[in-house]
């Protein structure tokens, strides 16, 4: 299921960047993950609200790039989850304990959004898809793969999440390497030899705070991803480690967006 053409209300739809120097962050991630920019679409649809590019892989949609809405906002990744209608989402996050950072805006053609935060900070999208229901090309070498949570306080965020969106969570090894799961019942995606259910979304682990969204893109090789990165500007936040799917680096590019490789094997 690597490429898809709707993503069921819950499930995390689509990634993007937003750049003080667009241009810049267009260069680097070309060459880090072998993107073609589409676009620029304007973000306001009046001629004056920036650019927006989405980075496709043989032609289908797999992230957004863009100068920021607001100049001086943090440059960050943002990880958006498909819901039917924005507005009735907007209001279960509040009522979640959660609060709005951008209230439901429409985004035309191609659908409605609106930018909130979990209790503890996490800011994530919501997205209900028109014309674009999200990234058209997942869990491949270049593609985005999985958004992860850090949060010191993990208990907290499991009830919001669950209130909000219908996750559950599964509790993955133990002591310092523990990992939570968030899963969609009935949910099936992933690839079938992926080493968790199919019906996981997200992954969430403690953390010290602030809490963030970083989401993690597959490559064929993560030393070489990582050397390419910080060839370019980029840093090593987190030196390679093992994970389910293979060896993952966390980076953050020139601008100071966080993000994660996996290295992986797509013959497999």
């Amino acid at each position: 299921m690597n490429q898809r053409n709707d993503y069921p209300a819950g499930v995390p739809c689509w990634v993007e960047t937003f750049q003080p120097d667009v241009d810049a962050a267009l260069s680097f991630y070309t060459a880090v993950f072998g993107w073609q920019p589409a676009g620029p679409g304007d973000l306001s649809g009046d001629g004056d609200g920036g650019r927006y590019y989405v980075a496709r892989l043989r032609g289908l949609d797999v992230a957004g790039i863009s100068s920021q809405p607001v100049p001086g906002a943090p440059t960050s990744w943002l990880t958006s989850v498909a819901v039917a209608d924005v507005d009735e989402a907007v209001k279960a996050v509040t009522q979640a304990g959660g609060t709005v950072v951008a209230a439901p805006f429409d985004t035309p053609p191609v659908g409605r959004a609106a930018v909130v935060a979990d209790p503890d900070g996490a800011v994530h999208g919501l997205w209900e898809g028109s014309a674009r229901a999200g990234a058209q090309l997942v869990n491949e070498p270049g593609a985005w793969s999985m958004s992860q949570l850090a949060t010191p306080d993990t208990s907290r965020a499991a009830a919001f999440y669950a209130d909000a969106y219908g996750w559950t969570t599964e509790t993955l090894g133990a002591g310092d390497g523990a990992a939570t799961l968030f899963r969609l019942p009935g949910y099936v995606g992933g690839v079938p030899q992926q080493p968790v259910s199919r019906e996981v979304v997200a992954v969430m682990v403690a953390g010290p705070g602030p809490a963030q969204w970083t989401p993690n893109f597959w490559v064929p090789d993560a030393d070489a991803a990582e050397s390419t990165a910080v060839r370019l500007g980029g840093r090593t936040l987190v030196p390679g480690f093992p994970s389910p799917a293979g060896k993952t680096v966390v980076l953050a590019d020139p601008q100071g967006a966080v993000f994660s490789v996996t290295g992986v094997d797509h013959r497999a």
